[in-house]
This record gives C-alpha cells, sequence and structure tokens, in this order.
C-alpha cells in the first residue's frame, strides 16, 4: 500500500496515540441539559450547592470537565435521583443522556435543530429526554430486589425448619405392611416432609391386606403424636368430593362456603368451630386438601404471616386482611428471576402458609364465564343481514325462535337470482343455508330410516 508523502509521520502517530487512548478509555455517559425558557443547549459540567447547573455551550472551548456517569444502568438511576433532587428549580430543563465522546457534536447538532424547530417539534424532544417518573420507577424496583435478596441471605447457616422427628421414631413395621419403607419414602421425595412434620406433598402409591383381599390406593400421609407419645401413621385418602353433608366441628357451610373451597381450596372467612375436647367456640380458618379433598381446619391464631412476601412488605391493613382468611392481591411482587408480578394471595390453613393462588380451577372457571358471555352474547343477536340482503323482521323472528326461514331475491357472484331457506345456529353464531326446506328433507329421513327398521347393520 502507498502512503501519502505529505503525511506528517509525528501527527499521524499523535493521532494514532489519541485513538489508542480513546479505545482504552473507559466509556461514560454525560448530560445535556435544554433550558426551557430560552431554548439553549449546554453541556452540564456539574450542579452547584444552591441547586443551579455549571455547564457550557456546545460551540465553546471548555477548561472544567463536563460531568462523567458510570454506564452501568443501576449507576445512572441512583445518580440522576439524586442530581435531579438537588436542582432548584428542575421543571426548568429537560435533560438528554448520551456518551461523553459524542457530546459536543450531539449538543452543536441540537442546538441548530432547536433554532429552527416549531414549539410543537421542541415538545417532542421530550420524548428522548430523561425522566424522572421512569428513573425513580427503576430505582424502587432495584431497592426492592436489593431489599429481598438481602433477606433471602440473612442468617444463612441457619435451617429452613429443624425436624420435629426422627427417622428412628417411626414404625418401620406399619411401614412396611403399606409396602413403604425408608428409601423408598426418600426416593419420592416424602421423608422430609413427613419428619418436618408435614403431609407428603405428593399422593402416595400404597398396598395393603385386609383379611384375603389386597388393596392398593394413593394416599397421602403424615405423621403424629398421639395421647400416649407414640408415633402414628396417618393415612389420608384421596375422596371423590368434599363431605359438604357433615358438619365440621360444628360448621355447616353455606353455598358460599362450598364454592370457595371448591375454585380456591380456600373457604375464605373466620368462622367459630366447637373444640371437641373442651366445647369452645375457637375461631379458624377452613381450607381444602386439593389432592384429596380433606376439608382441614386451623385455629386463627396459628396463623403465622411473612413479613415480607416476595420483596413487598406486608401493612397492617394487608396482614388483617391475610389473617382474616380473606384472598389479597398484592402488586410489583418480586420473582425469583427478578422480574416485577402481581399476584393474588391467601392463607391456606391446609399448608399452612400464605400461597400464591395460581389454581388452574380458578383460570378455568374465568374462561368457563367468559365462554358463557359469549354464548349468551350470540343467543342474544342475529345479524340484520344475510349475504348483503336485509332481513325482514318476521324472518329475525323466525330465527331467533331456531325455526327456518325462507328468503329469496339473493344474488351469486355472477349475478345470478337465487333462493333457498336459512336457519341460524345460536351455538356457534351462524347461518346455515339450504336450497331445499330442511323440514321436508328431515321428513323424508325418518321415513327411510322406518323403513330400515327390520335390517341389522
Amino acid at each position: 500500500m502507498e502512503t501519502d508523502k505529505n503525511q506528517d509521520p509525528k501527527k499521524d502517530h499523535h493521532q494514532n496515540q489519541n485513538h489508542n487512548q480513546t479505545q482504552n478509555t473507559p466509556s461514560s455517559d454525560t448530560l445535556l441539559v435544554l433550558h426551557n425558557n430560552s431554548n439553549t443547549i449546554g453541556l452540564v459540567q456539574n450542579i452547584n450547592p444552591d441547586g443551579t447547573i455549571n455547564h457550557t455551550a456546545p460551540n465553546q472551548e471548555y477548561s472544567n470537565p463536563i460531568l462523567k456517569i458510570n454506564q452501568k444502568e443501576d449507576a445512572f438511576t441512583q445518580f440522576y435521583s439524586d442530581f435531579y433532587h438537588q436542582l432548584k428549580n428542575p421543571e426548568d430543563f429537560t435533560f438528554f443522556k448520551i456518551t461523553e465522546y459524542e457530546a459536543k457534536e450531539i449538543a452543536q447538532d441540537l442546538q441548530n435543530y432547536i433554532d429552527q424547530a416549531s414549539v410543537k417539534e421542541i415538545d417532542q424532544l421530550k420524548d428522548y429526554a430523561v425522566s424522572i417518573d421512569a428513573v425513580q420507577a427503576q430505582l424502587d424496583r432495584q431497592n426492592k430486589l436489593t431489599q429481598f435478596q438481602q433477606s433471602k441471605s440473612i442468617q444463612p447457616h441457619i435451617k429452613e425448619q429443624q425436624y420435629r422427628y426422627l427417622p428412628e421414631q417411626i414404625d418401620w413395621n406399619i411401614m412396611s405392611k403399606l409396602n413403604l419403607n425408608q428409601e423408598k419414602l426418600k426416593y419420592l421425595n416424602a421423608l422430609e416432609p413427613l419428619l418436618k412434620g408435614y403431609k407428603t406433598p405428593t399422593l402416595i402409591p400404597i398396598t395393603f391386606n385386609q383379611e384375603t383381599i389386597k388393596t392398593a390406593m394413593d394416599v397421602r400421609l403424615s405423621l403424629r403424636l398421639n395421647d400416649v407419645g407414640y408415633l402414628e401413621v396417618r393415612i389420608h385418602p384421596v375422596r371423590k368430593e368434599p363431605d359438604f353433608t357433615t358438619k365440621l366441628f360444628g360448621h355447616e357451610f353455606t353455598q358460599e362456603d362450598r364454592h370457595n373451597l371448591l375454585e380456591t381450596g380456600n373457604m375464605g372467612r373466620i368462622v367459630n368451630l366447637i373444640n371437641p375436647m373442651t366445647d369452645e367456640l375457637t375461631p379458624s380458618v377452613i381450607s381444602r386438601d386439593r389432592l384429596t379433598n380433606e376439608l382441614i381446619a386451623l385455629r386463627a391464631e396459628h396463623i403465622r404471616l411473612p413479613l415480607v412476601l416476595s420483596g413487598v412488605t406486608l401493612n397492617d391493613e394487608q396482614k388483617k386482611t391475610l389473617k382474616e382468611g380473606k384472598p389479597l392481591f398484592i402488586e410489583n411482587m418480586i420473582s425469583k428471576r427478578g422480574t416485577l408480578f402481581n399476584a393474588m394471595v391467601q392463607f391456606n390453613a391446609e399448608k399452612r402458609y400464605v400461597e400464591f393462588l395460581f389454581n388452574s380451577n380458578i383460570k378455568g372457571l374465568q374462561l368457563q364465564l367468559q365462554h358463557k358471555n359469549l354464548q349468551n352474547t350470540i343467543k342474544a343477536e342475529v345479524p340484520a343481514t344475510f349475504r348483503g340482503k336485509p332481513l325482514h323482521k318476521w324472518q329475525i323472528e323466525k330465527l331467533k325462535a331456531g325455526e327456518t326461514s325462507y328468503i329469496n331475491g339473493l344474488t351469486d357472484s355472477k349475478g345470478k337470482k337465487y333462493q333457498g331457506y336459512i336457519s341460524f345456529d345460536k351455538n356457534i353464531g351462524k347461518f346455515e343455508f339450504s336450497f331445499k326446506n330442511p323440514k321436508k328433507l328431515g321428513e323424508g329421513n325418518k321415513n327411510s330410516v322406518v323403513k330400515s327398521n327390520g335390517h341389522k347393520m
């Protein structure tokens, strides 16, 4: 490659040196400021203690360095929030975030644009400006995520839950009669929940002998100490449906109670239950075991709520709602992936903790109601025209009643006139057309069926 003989090698070396220095220097962001009253652009240098801004014009050489901001997103949001709230009159300014290396060029181009722009065009520049509302929302999200991560890391060496029972306390002879042993329960991820005092998280297949009959079924298991301190194995069989006909500790289920228990698994209110040992009335909540349909009651005094639920600190009103057994809608919770989400939550007496109501039954019910509303809408409306021809009132009335109506004066794509019979299918909301009367066709079919009655197929 030939080189330019007139090129200054010292100058070329100096330019390369500057280029390498630029490449090696970490890039930073900076701010351009638009004075809303004068429509002038400046490069921000710093902010004074009295809340005023030091800046320089785009076409001026500046001795003081311009503002440099770390390009990390979380660094900018924190900086801009602090910067904005130090300003004396922030509403007088509009700020734009750009990289420092293109700051002067962009500032000059922006000033040239503003000098010839209309008021509307200048106002539209705010779409590209830094929004304090967006920054504050991002900052709040970052703070919530930090608090959530810190709350998860508190006391990392303490076990989440101590075991209530030991494997040695379990009567393995009884377990063997159910075709279960310690290794099988471990394999099914059922042993640890049992030792912690919970039911098995899934249905466990068991088999046992009743005289000469061998019975197999899927059940949930739990462990409980009896009155003499012996650890019993409790079997929770699957019921076809909850038993609403029998009173539960004196409580008679209302229609709303049944609906809530079937749809969400939680009854949704506090009721007084009769203690079978003392006959005292005990405020309690009731839930349905979704795996077995067993109804479970828990004293309201035993309801334990977390201080923070997925990054959201529960206030007194929210705690009161949950302690009353009612569902609660919470916004701006943080998932394990760090994304914001909203959800309905409710305390579950069977699980003994606040659960998220991501329930397929609820979604199914919503879809069912939507479908029913759509069906009702379809059934209520018969279109006023068919293939471009307006229908008479008497025709619409017959169609609404589910009858067939004669129609003439129809025109096909070739301009040829034709006529026929129409009916309206309420289930799918569509017309059905036939050149012959369907009623007469039906009578003909009926006669043919009668004739073939004597023949076997």
